[in-house]
């Protein structure tokens, strides 16, 4: 289908540079576009018109899809600052909003899908869609039919875990089996930690398939293939059913079940802020795009990917660092931001839906309630004053007050001490990655919430994440 956009974005999306590069390209002449050259970055161009870079082609695609075979030793991530990433194996892709679907562990191999459609992504991740996965596993003791029993009803992994019913095909039975094993879930180190609540370990692991994609068994691990017209067609047709369900259907009796189990056992529900509990993550992009022009600078694509999850206080540390043509202190920086942010709090940010209602379920359970942020203590003042929340909440804590923010588990630490509550008994509510993360640092059950500014990472919060909630509706308070 026919659409247009910018031609920086057209550019930036096809990977020929960042934003900020391909601006640059567009000004010195080296793009043309049907054949003219075109010198305004802001130029709509349709996606079915002849864009060239330097004499070269640049086809548009709107969606992409691949099979990997994933090999061990590569991280299932759309980046890393240390370690090679499964897009770091795909060469060809023209888009740069890949994301992997699903979550294999390093040491784990198979397939893997990697797309930029988010919705089919939600799809084939949700429990709640039915869409089978299969592993096949050797594992380091005999396997046997009372295993496949405990599977089959639902194993009880540890206090954080009980898996839906599973089933366990034993292929071998010996000193190291083989088994295959088909779930629906995608929980962290689920396959591993199933076998372990059982007493033994899996020595190795490969995913064999995923509803009704199958690895293609000629791709060598690492080797990868755009997936067939057929193979789309059949992932698409497999779930649309379930899709519409979803969006559609509200099935009470599901949610009531899914509050009970995200609950049972905990003392203390904690909040990160901005995107959880309050739609306010549009904001802070439009804030570093006005501070850093104030400067001269224009917005790095890769900013809000950097700094997820830092403290006030690191993310002006990160400025002063990366950005030497800024004249202001560290607390210079954190004023005029407070400054820039206040008038938007107190007038544009709105609390997500459904989260007055949770709070007040909450209370009546006798939970206590607390907000553990990245943002400043000034602002986080500001907005739960402004929306007349904030005696809502037992303890409101900011990373500014630990030694690191997210994602280390620092600030999720700090306010289950000050709310006398282990960990182990705290439920987090996180919109980002980074956040996830740093809850499930801290050894606490973490929730992940939809948000707009992060759909690009949802697929990523699903796979970490115990739980995930498109809005706290969801809960049918």
């Amino acid at each position: 289908m026919e659409k247009e956009l910018r031609l920086d974005k057209y550019l930036a999306d096809m990977k020929v540079g960042s934003r900020s590069e391909v601006k640059i390209y567009i000004r010195k002449c080296r793009v043309t576009v049907n054949g003219e050259v075109v010198r305004d970055v802001g130029f709509k161009v349709k996606t079915t018109d002849c864009v060239e870079f330097d004499g070269q082609p640049i086809g548009y695609a709107g969606t992409e899809y691949y099979m990997l075979n994933k090999p061990a030793g590569v991280l299932t991530a759309t980046m890393d600052k240390h370690q090679s990433t499964v897009l770091d194996l795909l060469a060809d892709a023209k888009r740069k909003d890949l994301f992997p679907v699903g979550r294999l562990d390093k040491d784990t191999e198979g397939l893997l899908l990697l797309t930029n459609d988010g919705k089919l992504a939600h799809a084939l991740l949700s429990p709640k869609k039915h869409v089978d996965k299969v592993y096949y596993a050797k594992i380091d003791a005999p396997v046997t039919q009372e295993d496949v029993l405990q599977f089959a009803a639902g194993l009880k992994v540890d206090e954080t875990l009980t898996a839906m019913p599973a089933e366990l095909r034993i292929l071998h039975s010996g000193e190291i089996s083989e088994i295959e094993l088909t779930i629906q879930e995608g929980k962290f180190h689920q396959v591993k930690r199933m076998f372990e609540a059982v007493g033994k370990q899996v020595l190795y692991l490969k995913r064999l398939s995923m509803g009704p994609l199958v690895l293609d068994e000629t791709l060598q691990p690492g080797e990868y293939r755009p997936l067939t017209e057929q193979e789309l067609l059949a992932l698409k047709q497999g779930i649309s059913e379930g899709i519409a369900q979803a969006e559609t259907a509200k099935d009470t009796e599901a949610s009531e079940a899914l509050l009970e189990q995200m609950l049972a056992g905990k003392e203390a529900v904690l909040f990160d802020l901005d995107g959880t509990l309050v739609d306010s993550m549009w904001m802070w992009k439009q804030i570093d795009i006005e501070y850093l022009g104030r400067f001269g600078i224009e917005l790095p694509d890769n900013l809000q990917a950097e700094i997820a999850g830092m403290s006030f206080s690191e993310t002006a540390q990160y400025f002063q660092r990366v950005f030497p043509e800024i004249t202001d202190t560290i607390d210079e920086m954190k004023e005029c931001w407070n400054r820039m942010a206040q008038e938007k709090y107190r007038h544009e940010v709105p609390l997500k839906p459904g989260v007055m209602e949770f709070l007040e379920e909450l209370k009546r359970r006798d939970i206590k309630i607390g907000i553990a942020t990245s943002n400043s203590c000034e602002l986080v003042t500001e907005v739960l004053q402004s929306l007349g929340v904030r005696n809502r909440f037992d303890a409101v804590h900011t990373a500014c007050e630990v030694a690191a923010g997210k994602p280390a588990p620092d600030i999720y630490l700090y306010v289950a001490e000050k709310l006398q509550t282990p960990p182990e008994r705290c439920l987090v509510f996180e919109d980002i990655v980074m956040g996830i993360r740093a809850g499930k640092s801290a050894g606490m059950q973490v929730c992940a919430v939809r948000d707009e500014f992060s759909m690009y990472e949802e697929a990523q919060k699903i796979a970490e994440a115990d739980y995930f909630i498109r809005n706290y509706r969801e809960f049918n308070l």
